[in-house]
């Protein structure tokens, strides 16, 4: 039987989903739930129901797992324990600092309503933090170090997009090489902000606004761009649509370590990833979780689960044996 899955919210990242179900076979697309007129929302899929969010609860039975695709400032901290208490439900939400609060909040509804909810699900948090976790586990004497980019940080760009007189805008988180390589050379330095990742902006100007006074707001910016070294680069809207309409993204994870008696004995941990879409590539791990929230459900597990919790045989259509075969 195929596991069904609904979406909730059917931006970049629900777009994202649907695709990624299509392409695992032990899953359907049964419904998306959307805050728009169902009746102007075209979807890919041609089986699934596109209804309101004022539908969902009416859909508790006919559907194995909810993928929550909101934003996390505003939508997942409501909708997550709100969806739990009906749905077996994963979610990307990803401020770092309120991942506990958010986890005690959604906890106490899936206890409550005896579902499985799998919180914090995508890259980082989600693939990075397991690779930092593991990498402490087996190096407890080293250092951590994640880098991010080069990609496009969608808050970064939305920041830049509010400055006075700015059209449209792109922002690219890029580590700085020496820093990266300072790392892998096994030198564990101590790197500040400015040292570890620079901004490039490209930015498209309303007519008659002044190109330094926005570089300046821009790069004086606090917590986004100030504590940085940011490029500015003026384009047309030409050269916007062309050349930065994709969204791209990635980053290292590293963690320099020491073994021996008199450690003398250097290790380097490193995960890597390139994406070409950071919004189609979280949704493919939120599929992927998403399959490890039914096997949890059904196995009569309850309450709210990090990347932490889950068995990395939870998120393989693969069983058991299939896997001890061809990937131990």
């Amino acid at each position: 039987m195929s596991i069904r899955i609904g979406i909730l919210g059917y931006g970049n990242l629900g777009r994202g989903v649907e695709c990624a179900v299509a392409q695992n076979p032990d899953m359907e697309l049964k419904a998306v739930f959307t805050r728009r007129n169902p009746e102007d929302l075209k979807i890919w899929s041609e089986t699934a129901e596109v209804l309101n969010v004022s539908e969902l609860e009416s859909w508790k039975d006919k559907l194995d797992v909810l993928i929550l695709c909101g934003g996390s400032a505003t939508d997942l901290p409501e909708q997550t324990p709100e969806c739990v208490r009906y749905f077996n439900v994963v979610d990307s939400f990803d401020t770092h600092a309120k991942i506990p609060e958010h986890f005690a909040a959604v906890d106490a509804e899936a206890k409550k309503s005896g579902k499985v909810a799998v919180i914090s699900v995508g890259w980082d948090p989600g693939l990075f933090s397991l690779n930092r976790m593991y990498a402490n586990a087996i190096l407890p004497e080293g250092k951590d170090y994640t880098f991010w980019g080069r990609g496009v940080s969608q808050g970064h760009s939305d920041a830049v997009r509010r400055v006075p007189g700015v059209k449209d805008a792109r922002q690219y988180t890029i580590p700085v090489e020496s820093a990266l390589e300072a790392v892998r050379a096994g030198k564990n330095p101590e790197l500040s902000t400015r040292e570890k990742h620079l901004r490039e902006c490209f930015v498209v100007l309303e007519e008659g606004a002044d190109p330094a006074k926005v570089e300046q707001e821009i790069k004086t910016m606090p917590n986004y761009f100030s504590d940085y070294d940011t490029t500015v680069h003026f384009i047309s809207e030409e050269e916007m649509k062309r050349d930065h309409s994709r969204l791209p993204h990635g980053g290292f994870v590293l963690r320099s370590g020491v073994t021996g008696r008199e450690k003398e004995n250097h290790h380097l941990i490193e995960y890597t990833l390139k994406l070409d879409s950071n919004p189609e590539f979280t949704s493919s791990v939120l599929a992927a979780y998403a399959r490890a929230a039914y096997r949890m459900a059904q196995e009569g597990m309850t309450g709210c689960k990090t990347v932490f919790d889950v068995a990395p045989a939870y998120l393989s259509p693969k069983s058991g044996e299939e896997l001890r075969a061809s990937m131990l």
